[in-house]
């Protein structure tokens, strides 16, 4: 369902305690801005209405952290049509006639790559369009976590070998808290390798992504180079300063517990830049994939034998399977959904990419015994 929209960026607040009730008011997100003339999603394909600007170059984005991070770079100069709108699972969307008429008809088409829009990837790299598609993640993250594509979705609980399903072709340079980011190739020689397409749970991929994001708007609007480059300067000073924050909230989470269960696969850049095991997931790097009932039942010895506190549902996906597989286990699912495949719809607490990593951190550290300051986080804060 493509959804036209623009707004201005605005995610200056930082008392946590409203943010939900600010991010609402405050118009940021992935929500319709006032001059859209957009439908509100209904949760279905249907096509939204919308009013145009033949003045603005028109660009599409797939959704998610791509749409959100265009929104912020460009503000008003561009007509924006985002895809997959905020709580629908890009995995499992299906592309309407107008999605492909969004596309044919941009300038410029920004979407992740690594295959993360599932069923969407075959309109976005194969319908004609009027200007360069981007593939964000890939150009961002060259080299990216792979993971057996066959079997990724647990660990069979090895205690020594958390990843060892995953094959890290880079770590993050800047990062010395990332000490457990050594995963292992997949096993077997005859393993297919597929690309983790969740890189943007690092904030430090996510200024890699912003940058792209940045340049790709540059070459559409030469004119407004200064503006897209301000933007971008002051995200990813903002990221860096909640990566910051991130180390500090996760440093109050005992060792022993830093272990995430999830339902599905999403969460290694994170796991890999904060010192995370990841112990296991209901399904692999798609929500497209069903856990047999051996697959659920091994899963329960998994998360027993973990000793953690909860495991983590997310927040477009149905719940009731990790609930069921957290009864099993005794332990509890964790009070807040993650905000997996990218930000909430508006008025959330995780609307923004920024708040989205804000939000997911307060989950996972509360969940697994640490306390988490989220009056502290640093939105609309630049690194110092």
């Amino acid at each position: 369902m493509a959804e036209r929209r623009s707004r201005n960026r605005g995610i200056g607040r930082a008392q946590w305690p409203a943010i939900a009730l600010g991010l609402a008011l405050l118009g940021t997100g992935c929500g319709t801005g006032s001059n859209s003339g957009a439908t509100t999603p209904n949760g279905n394909n249907t096509p939204a209405t919308s009013t145009t600007n033949p003045d603005r170059p028109k660009v599409v984005a797939s959704g998610g952290v791509v749409c959100d991070l265009a929104q912020q770079i460009a503000g008003e100069t561009i007509d924006l049509t985002c895809l997959v709108q905020p709580g629908r699972d890009p995995h499992t969307y299906e592309p309407t006639p107008s999605d492909r008429a969004a596309i044919e008809s941009a300038s410029l088409v920004l979407y992740g790559g690594y295959d993360f829009e599932g069923g969407l990837t075959k309109t976005l790299t194969s319908a004609p369009t009027q200007g360069p598609k981007v593939a964000i993640f890939e150009k961002a993250v060259p080299s990216p976590l792979k993971m057996a594509a066959h079997d990724h979705g647990h660990d069979h609980g090895h205690e020594d070998d958390h990843d060892h399903k995953a094959e890290a072709a880079t770590k993050p340079e800047e990062h010395d808290h990332d000490h457990d980011a050594d995963p292992k190739t997949a096993t077997g020689a005859a393993a297919e390798l597929v690309a983790d397409p969740h890189v943007w749970h690092s904030p430090q991929n996510g200024q890699k992504l912003t940058a792209i994001v940045a340049a790709q708007l540059s070459q559409l609007i030469p004119a407004q180079v200064d503006r897209y480059q301000q933007a971008a300067q002051a995200l990813t000073g903002e990221l860096q300063a909640i990566d910051r924050w991130i180390q500090t909230q996760v440093a109050t989470v005992p060792p022993d517990r830093r272990r995430l269960i999830t339902t599905h696969d999403a969460l290694r850049y994170y796991a890999q830049a904060y010192g995370f095991e990841v112990k296991g997931a209901l399904s692999g790097l798609s929500t497209e994939e069903r856990p047999t009932p051996s697959k659920l039942a091994e899963l329960v010895k998994l998360v027993k034998a973990a000793n953690v506190p909860a495991i983590f549902a997310e927040a477009s996906t149905n719940p009731k399977t990790i609930s069921t597989v957290a009864r099993e286990a005794g332990v509890q699912v964790a009070a807040n959904p993650l905000y997996i495949d990218g930000p909430g719809a508006p008025g959330t607490a995780g609307s923004t990419y920024q708040t989205m990593l804000i939000s997911n951190t307060c989950t996972v550290v509360n969940a697994l015994g640490g306390q988490c300051e989220p009056q502290t986080a640093p939105l609309g804060k630049s690194s110092s």
